[in-house]
């Protein structure tokens, strides 16, 4: 007994040391380690590269002859200056609004029809959606050939005693096309989106507006347009930022042209850095495309608060 008095009346020994890794401590690190390929994905190709390309706008870079020249707020003085660049921009406003207006509409109406329990209809619905899945590039092949002078669009048209265009060689013609050609290509994907957010809507709010001899089309404004919200801003979100980038359809399609009337700011870019060899001021380029949907998400996101109906 006498032996044991020490260790007894000693409360740092008789008393448990705590742990270090505390239910907290392993909740926090498990969390970590769950984000951090994808963190470490961000870090690598999204914001080393957009570092990068700030610190190229700031020099011009010759790989021809091999030289790295600091230029400082040259490249951004020249973006203020340059004559090209508002036809570009209003290409880009023009694609772009065409491409959303066109793409959500065709979408959303191509979903409602879709959303009927009739026999067959899955057909349909794989039918739409297979553009989606189709090589871009391919897709883009084909309708470039369909296109020309005496191409089959122009040939069905023959067929009915009109004598079509030469869609790519015109300017009106050429933009109504690219914007076409990008429409059916995407518009699966944002019809399959709409109509997983249809599906969702409860059938008891339609039993009980039929009951009160509200219309189809009140329906469908006061009822479904509400429900959906949440997926319109997704995909309006999506498609917007997608029509800012588009490339592989100008540079099959139009190169440009004629002019610069489908010269949109994504390919006006890679003429800049690729073609004329000016990396700086193509870095100053993307910079600008960088800040221009920046704004516009932010800007959908912050109208979110005001036309997104949230359940909860």
């Amino acid at each position: 007994m006498a032996a044991a008095e020490p260790y007894a009346s000693n409360p740092s020994l008789s008393a448990a040391k705590p742990s270090f890794w505390t239910v907290e401590r392993r909740d926090s690190l498990a969390g970590f380690l769950f984000i951090a390929p994808q963190l470490v994905g961000i870090i690598i190709f999204v914001m080393v590269p957009l570092g990068l390309v700030f610190w190229y706008s700031l020099h011009e870079w010759n790989v021809l002859a091999n030289t790295f020249t600091y230029t400082g707020a040259q490249n951004y003085t020249q973006l203020l200056s340059d004559p090209s660049l508002p036809s570009v921009l209003g290409s880009t406003a023009i694609f772009s609004a065409g491409l959303v207006v066109f793409n959500m509409s065709l979408a959303l109406l191509l979903a409602v029809l879709l959303n009927q329990k009739l026999a067959g209809i899955t057909i349909f619905r794989t039918l739409f959606f297979s553009p989606v899945v189709v090589s871009l590039v391919a897709w883009t092949i084909v309708w470039s050939f369909l296109l020309q002078k005496n191409g089959g669009i122009n040939g069905v048209l023959m067929m009915f005693g009109l004598e079509g265009p030469n869609w790519l060689r015109q300017p009106t013609t050429a933009m109504i096309s690219v914007i076409a050609v990008q429409v059916f290509k995407n518009v699966g994907l944002n019809m399959i989106l709409f109509l997983a957010a249809l599906q969702g809507v409860p059938n008891e709010l339609y039993e009980a507006a039929r009951i009160d001899g509200a219309p189809r089309f009140k329906q469908f404004r006061r009822i479904t347009l509400p429900l959906i919200s949440p997926t319109v801003l997704l995909t309006s979100i999506i498609t917007i930022v997608g029509s800012l980038q588009v490339f592989a359809q100008i540079a099959v399609l139009t190169q440009g042209g004629p002019g610069l009337s489908t010269t949109v700011l994504v390919y006006y870019l890679y003429q800049q850095a690729f073609q004329f060899h000016f990396f700086g001021y193509g870095s100053t380029l993307s910079i600008l495309l960088f800040m221009i949907v920046a704004v516009l998400t932010f800007a959908q996101w912050q109208l979110r608060k005001r036309v997104v109906f949230y359940e909860n």
